[in-house]
Parts: structure tokens; C-alpha cells; sequence
């Protein structure tokens, strides 16, 4: 009994086959046939609608084409050696950045504070949550045509509200430029508060619970424990925020073409997306538009994978 026992223990156990993968050379042809039905579709309407015109601007962008005349001469790199000298391309550049950077912090910093008031048990919170995300949906010409009244310098209610408490010098917001620029950004960050607010607001529904309690349990303050316990858990939606923020506020016209048109003095609030429809259409420049949108777009490109990189690094 011992030797068949120890036979038995000593006899190799029996491997079972590996079962067979599907591998790409086993996929029957089914896989591919969806795939091609699936994804190709979409490439093509991508190549269509994006890369096909993002192509042609930047063609465009090294000819000198005037939309009445159709025919284009190219031109090399004259037209951005063109925006590089011209003084009033820094000051569309200035106007830019600060609307960009003022509308980026400031609503997604509103955005925010809002979620976190307003994800409590609060009455009337939903009212309150729907009043913020209105304007979001409302077109930017009718906020902005909205926002002419509010900020007239006869019988507005900005005016007025500072007449109410003391302000002797009332600026004039349609003719010192600086005021004119605060004011489109305020329309715009006023219109954009919704999108954040309510992005944050579904972020907040899946931080862990527990290691805010942790926190509190351990003495941590709420400053500590909004920094160190709150904001790294946000920190994807930030970065998602970051950039649809960023790419919707360099986008911006429609507030800009009705509240200013631009100025006052010529540029005052002229953003570079603003430049491009300027030299467009107004001074049927199309040649040189393509290179102000060119331009912004490369930039763009840069500033978007500098977003990438800080975030991988910040996962890492």
C-alpha cells in the first residue's frame, strides 16, 4: 500500500490544455466587419470636419487670398512676419490672456465654493441649483444683448446700484477699454459659472466619505482637510475643467460682437478669435485671418499638452 501510494504521489499530475485565446489571427472576420462599421464612420467625418479644414487654414494662412478676389498667391510666412510686427497684435494677445486666465480661475473657483455650499441638505436647493445652470444654456447673444442694459451708463443697474452707494466717479464701461474687458469677462464668467458649478457638483457625489470623516476625527482643520483630503481626490475633474474651460473661453464671440464689438478704441476687447472674424470679413483679409487662427491654435496645442504633462506628473 505504501509503494502505490508513494507512486501515486510521485506520478506527475495531469495538466489541463490551455484554453485558446482569441487572438488577433483567430478573431473571425465578423470582429473586423464591425470595427470597419463601427470606427471607420466616425474617422472619416473626423478627417472631414476637422483635419480637412484644419489643413486648409493653415494653407490658407501662407497666401495672401482677399475673399472678392479668388484667386490666392502664396506668400510664404509674410503674413506672420505681418502679426508678429504689428503693435495691435500684442494688445489682442494681452486682451486675450487676461479673459482666458480670469475666466478659467474665477469660474471654476465659483464654480466650486457653489458645489460644495449647495451639496448639503439645504431648502430649496434645487431651485437654487437650476438658477445657477440657466444662463449656461441661454444663447450668449441674448445674455449679452441682456447685459448692454445692465451695464448702461445712463439708467443701468450696475450704475445705478454704485450711485446708490456713494461712487462719485462712475466708470464708464463702453469707453475706458480696462472697464470695457472686465465687463465682457464678468458677462461671460456669469454665463459659464453654470457649466463648473455643475461638473463639480457630480464630482462631489463620488469623493469618499470616510476619509473626510477620517480627517475631522484626527483634528485635521476644514482648511487641511479641504486641501489635503478634498482637492487631490477633484483633481481629475479640475483638469478636465481646465481644459473645456479654457478651449470655450478662447472660443467666445458672440458676447464680444454684441456688447462691444471689440472696443472701445479700436481693440479694447478684441481677443484673438474676435481678430480672426475681423480680418475675415470685415477687412476680407481671409489669408491672414487663417494665420491669427493658426497662431491661436498652435498655442492652444502647447498649453494643452502642458496641461497633460503636470497632470500625469501629479498622478505619478
Amino acid at each position: 500500500m505504501r509503494r502505490k501510494a508513494a507512486a501515486v504521489r510521485s506520478s506527475p499530475e495531469r495538466v489541463l490544455p490551455a484554453p485558446r485565446g482569441r487572438g488577433l489571427k483567430n478573431r473571425p472576420w465578423q470582429d473586423y466587419a464591425l470595427f470597419l462599421v463601427l470606427v471607420v464612420p466616425n474617422l472619416a467625418l473626423l478627417a472631414l470636419f476637422v483635419y480637412r479644414p484644419l489643413a486648409d487654414n493653415i494653407r490658407l494662412s501662407f497666401t495672401d487670398w482677399n475673399i472678392a478676389d479668388p484667386v490666392a498667391t502664396g506668400i510664404g510666412f509674410d503674413n506672420y512676419v505681418e502679426w508678429w510686427q504689428r503693435d495691435d497684435s500684442w494688445k489682442v494677445v494681452g486682451n486675450t490672456v487676461i479673459f482666458t486666465v480670469a475666466a478659467v480661475v474665477v469660474s471654476m473657483a465659483l464654480g466650486l465654493a457653489l458645489a460644495l455650499l449647495l451639496d448639503r441638505k439645504l431648502f430649496g436647493r434645487n431651485v437654487v441649483r437650476s438658477a445657477i445652470f440657466a444662463p449656461f444654456v441661454i444663447s450668449g447673444a441674448a445674455i449679452g444683448v441682456a447685459f448692454q442694459f445692465i451695464f448702461d451708463p445712463s439708467f443701468g443697474l450696475v450704475q445705478d446700484v454704485l450711485h446708490r452707494v456713494g461712487v462719485e466717479r462712475v466708470p464708464d464701461f463702453y469707453q475706458d477699454p480696462h472697464w470695457a474687458l472686465f465687463m465682457v469677462t464678468i458677462t461671460y464668467i456669469w454665463k459659464n459659472l453654470g457649466y463648473t458649478f455643475v461638473i463639480y457638483l457630480a464630482a462631489l457625489q463620488g469623493v469618499h466619505a470616510e476619509l473626510m470623516e477620517a480627517a475631522e476625527m484626527d483634528g485635521a482643520s476644514r482648511w487641511t482637510t479641504f486641501t489635503k483630503v478634498l482637492l487631490p481626490q477633484l483633481r481629475p475633474t479640475t483638469f478636465f475643467l481646465s481644459i473645456t474651460v479654457l478651449l470655450n473661453s478662447l472660443q467666445v464671440f458672440d458676447i464680444i460682437n454684441v456688447m462691444t464689438r471689440g472696443g472701445p478704441l479700436g481693440n479694447g476687447t478684441t481677443t484673438m478669435v474676435f481678430q480672426v472674424y475681423e480680418e475675415s470679413f470685415r477687412n476680407f483679409r481671409a489669408g491672414y485671418g487663417a494665420t491669427v487662427a493658426t497662431i491661436m491654435f498652435a498655442v492652444l496645442l502647447v498649453v494643452t499638452l502642458i496641461q497633460v504633462r503636470v497632470m500625469d506628473r501629479g498622478e505619478r
